[in-house]
């Protein structure tokens, strides 16, 4: 049996240019702004500049990776996302020019909700357990986009975490157990037609639970850890409130007397970048992890617990345990500058890029030049993007 220690041994976060306060959709939909800011726990929401996608900020993110440890052995790149940018093409084959990416590598896009990045950082596992001189580059990427004046605009939101995965990490060690659960439920989805998603908010919710008690259950089966072992847990967050949700529902499944200070001491510290940037799909889990490890005291040698879910349905349980010295490895004064950098939008603005379309006629098309993050969405020439580097 291969005993090789395998995990995330670095792990950088990026996020857009412009932010929405949730003060400001709360005005012009007429309601006090405390429906989102306790009712949700959503405070602010990045928003996508016109000269950004999910490409750009993928690039960001990785790029401080490939910064510290440069390209060797890095044999494959997994980018999960479920806001691509084509059909067919891998948005992970744009990075190459951007941030250097090897040649010889595999890269690959992965689907599934927000479950994707789960499902890359799981098959980088894989890999490295067969070759345990092989890193992977793990990018989760995504724009949360839902129609004006619905239940589901204020849970917009957009990051991309990346991940280098490897033997011997310097942040989490990955348990061997797992627990799954998928099932066939029209809960959320976007054809291929359309530019938002359609969401069935209760069926989520209720969906949402079920699989986590469901992957937790599997999780038992296959040897892991009590829950008492667990020092936090980090969930998917479409809303930082489901998170709340969705830890109440599996300690009372398990039969244990719910105590809100219990639950905010679990989970409390994994909320805090999402409430201000919002749901990012893939990205959600893994912010939710660096907003942990940027905020809590010190984790060396305890375990967490990370609830994956994607709609669906895919949920995975799984763990692992923090490593001594993790602190020097983290980038949290980057982390915050990201969050704490970007420029207000009013409504109008946030209006008139939520309802813009992408070109389709072929033609050459420049993107106004909006946004001071690293990359940038240059132009749109005969249906191919080009990108530039700041």
């Amino acid at each position: 049996m291969n005993t090789t220690p395998v995990g995330i041994h670095d792990l950088s976060f990026a996020t857009t240019h412009y932010a929405l306060d949730h003060a400001v959709l709360a005005e012009r939909l007429g309601v006090d702004r405390d429906k989102f800011y306790l009712g949700i726990g959503q405070e602010k929401m990045s928003v996508a500049a016109a000269d950004e996608d999910i490409v750009t900020i993928a690039a960001a993110a990785a790029q401080p990776i490939i910064e510290r440890h440069g390209t060797d052995n890095i044999r494959t790149v997994l980018l999960a996302t479920e806001t691509g940018v084509d059909q067919s093409k891998a948005a992970a084959l744009y990075l190459h020019s951007l941030i250097g990416l090897p040649n010889a590598a595999r890269v690959v896009e992965l689907k599934q909700a927000c479950y994707g990045g789960t499902a890359g950082l799981q098959f980088a596992a894989g890999l490295i357990a067969r070759d345990p001189s092989q890193r992977v580059l793990v990018i989760a990427a995504d724009i949360a986009k839902y129609e004006l004046d619905t239940p589901g605009e204020p849970t917009q939101g957009a990051a991309a975490v990346a991940m280098l995965v490897s033997a011997n990490p310097a942040i989490l060690q990955l348990d061997p157990q797992s627990g799954l659960y998928s099932a066939d439920i029209m809960d959320f989805w976007r054809p291929n037609y359309r530019t938002a998603a359609i969401v069935d908010g209760k069926t989520s919710v209720n969906a949402y639970q079920k699989a986590a008690q469901e992957a937790w259950t599997d999780y038992r089966r296959q040897g892991g850890r009590d829950l008492s072992e667990f020092a936090a847990f980090c969930y998917h967050q479409p809303f930082t409130k489901m998170a709340y949700k969705a830890h109440r529902h599996l300690l009372e499944s398990q039969g244990h007397t719910v105590d809100a200070a219990e639950i905010e001491a679990a989970i409390g510290d994994t909320t805090l970048y999402n409430r201000t940037v919002g749901n990012s799909y893939t990205a959600s889990l893994y912010l939710g992890l660096a907003s942990l490890l940027d905020h809590a005291g010190d984790l060396t040698d305890r375990a967490l617990a990370m609830i994956s879910y994607g709609s669906g349905s895919v949920a995975e349980f799984f763990s692992g345990t923090v490593q001594p010295g993790y602190r020097e490895h983290l980038r949290t004064e980057a982390n915050r500058a990201a969050i704490s950098s970007r420029e207000l939008l009013d409504y109008d603005h946030y209006l008139q890029l939520h309802e813009a379309t992408s070109p389709s006629d072929g033609a050459y098309h420049a993107m106004p030049e909006e946004t001071r993050r690293p990359y940038r969405l240059a132009a749109v020439s005969g249906h191919k993007r080009i990108y530039e580097s700041r």
